[in-house]
């Protein structure tokens, strides 16, 4: 039986109700519409089945199957809801408060048994940061930060902690996704520092996105990230990032075999990197701060939302070819449809409160319905209804535009500034920075291991002290010019040779001055120095220089 096709649900200030997906559109009859500004929060179950909602009074519970109310709750100021991955607890979070004398406020975490309706257990959260319990996928397990403390709880049993993980100060942790054994990353941090744990589906490995509030090079502003890779065998590295600036977003592959990265200063690079932390598709530069991989793995997609245009470039990451570049201009939200074709971008309050409304695309780039909210009205959420993985296959991959009755929309291009004095001169064609174009990694990517930051530092000792021996030895060699230069010659120039050929001598010398150049470039990167795009394309060309310059001077 081929799967139904996810829903959409839209809450605003018009109310809260769902939509029919591709390809029809139309109001569905799965959830009467509530009308009305009063709904705070809604959830759907991890598989989809069950839609849980607050809209001021109660939370109430629905089958999406069958369309009947199963439970309603009185919580008139929830804000947080959350289903455990099978469907057994539904966790609900309220603002904590205090008396007015300052006694201890009442629990506002309360955990529901879905299928009983009674509450399990309530606890007092005073932070919304990280109020849900976490779950493993079959619920043996289920855990949650307390006083620096991870408390583990066994079988949805929450009247006894099963285990506790104590270490000075913990901040916060996440539990591995997939099944036993389970594994969790926790952070303590430091001074002025935070972190973003993201785990990979298989959970083999964990990335860990670290900030600081100061940038100690004064690069930047806005503090300074790094990038680590931690695997649960035992390995780590610092992964490389080649621009520096912020790192905008990192995301796993459904495969847990590559993640991608968007970081550095605008026009931000994006990356491939496989599991040796190696780059293996460099995107090049653009206007963009995040990534989204499909469902399925095959699609990426790179865009730039918030303080950019709304560029996305949709991305074949099998065959590295680009599919298509539309332009969702003012998007505050995106997300993948659990098919894996569809997309959906949203303008969303209080973000931006003006254009409010939404679209569903194909990665094609063919726009396939459009909503746009009235201009006395607020869109404030929308999202698709989750499926399992596998209940939608993969398909082919297309190129071309699927047919719309939707116009396209062309996108609005803002003029530049000219002053008064400029603006009966020609327009010249200048660009603030030259963007860098995609490039394949595969080749250049070696089959070496991570390196540690240990390893790091001895391998540019190590590469410090040969460029300075080849120097030395360059110092030494019978190719410098016996007598001294003068003086408005460089101090290192190298001598003819005695081919007789005047061709060969020059471009035997022009071989020989590139190659002396890529040591320095060398050296400069041994010491730590960061260098452009087009000088490790030099370095990269070394070994084809040094071969033609054999095959010269044996010509000889």
């Amino acid at each position: 039986m081929a799967p139904s096709t996810p829903l959409l649900t839209v809450r605003g200030s018009e109310g809260l109700y769902m939509v029919n997906g591709p390809p029809h559109f139309t109001e569905s009859t799965v959830f009467p519409r509530e009308s009305g500004k009063n709904c705070k929060v809604y959830t759907f179950s991890k598989d989809g089945t069950l839609f849980a909602w607050g809209n001021g009074e109660k939370v109430n519970i629905i089958s999406v199957i069958n369309k009947g109310l199963l439970h309603s709750f009185d919580l008139p100021k929830a804000v947080c809801l959350e289903f455990s991955p099978k469907n057994t607890v539904l966790a609900t979070w309220q603002p904590y408060t205090t008396s007015k004398d300052g006694t201890a406020g009442i629990p506002n975490l309360q955990l529901y048994d879905v299928k009983t309706g009674t509450c399990l257990k309530s606890f007092i959260q005073k932070k919304t940061q990280n109020w849900c319990p976490s779950w493993s996928e079959d619920e043996t397990l289920c855990a949650r930060n307390v006083n620096n403390e991870v408390h583990f709880f066994e079988n949805n049993n929450f009247n006894t902690i099963a285990n506790k993980l104590h270490l000075q100060k913990i901040n916060d942790f996440v539990l591995s996704p997939g099944p036993q054994p389970y594994k969790v990353a926790v952070y303590v941090p430091g001074s002025k520092d935070k972190v973003t744990m993201l785990w990979n589906k298989k959970a083999t490995a964990v990335l860990v996105i670290a900030s600081t509030d100061v940038d100690k090079t004064g690069a930047s502003y806005y503090g300074e990230q790094t990038l680590h890779y931690i695997a649960t065998n035992g390995e780590s590295a610092v992964v490389q990032l080649p621009k520096n600036g912020p790192i905008y977003d990192v995301v796993w592959n459904s495969s847990s075999t590559e993640f991608c990265a968007v970081y550095g200063f605008m026009p931000a690079k994006a990356t491939i990197f496989n599991l040796r932390c190696d780059p293996v598709f460099d995107f090049g530069t653009g206007p963009r701060n995040a990534a989204y991989y499909s469902p399925h793995g095959h699609i990426l997609v790179l865009a730039g939302f918030g303080n950019l245009r709304g560029q996305m470039e949709v991305w074949d990451v099998k065959n590295y070819k680009l599919i298509s570049k539309p332009v969702a201009s003012d998007s505050t939200y995106f997300a993948w449809c659990p098919d894996g074709e569809h997309i959906l971008t949203a303008t969303c309050a209080p973000r931006l409160r003006v254009n409010n409304g939404y679209k569903i695309w194909h990665y094609t780039g063919s726009i396939l319905h459009k909503y746009d909210v009235p201009s006395n009205a607020e869109l404030w959420q929308v999202s698709w209804q989750p499926f399992l993985d596998g209940v939608f296959p993969a398909k082919t991959i297309t190129y071309q535009a699927v047919p719309s009755e939707v116009p396209s929309e062309e996108p609005k291009v803002a003029t530049a500034y000219r002053p008064p004095a400029l603006r009966n001169k020609p327009i010249t064609n200048s660009k603030l920075h030259e963007e860098e174009p995609p490039q394949n990694m595969k080749s250049q990517s070696g089959n070496d291991k991570p390196l540690s930051k240990t390893a790091l530092k001895n391998q540019r000792k190590h590469e410090a002290k040969k460029a300075a021996k080849q120097e030395a030895r360059s110092d030494k060699s019978p190719d410098l010019a016996p007598t001294p230069a003068p003086q408005s010659t460089p101090r290192n120039t190298i001598s003819q040779s005695i081919s007789g050929d005047p061709e060969i001598d020059k471009k035997i010398k022009n071989l020989k001055k590139k190659l002396k150049a890529i040591e320095q470039l060398k050296e400069q990167a041994a010491t730590g120095k960061q260098l452009e795009k087009n000088q490790l394309e030099k370095i990269q060309k070394e070994t084809a220089l040094l071969q033609e310059l054999e095959d010269l001077e044996l010509g000889i």
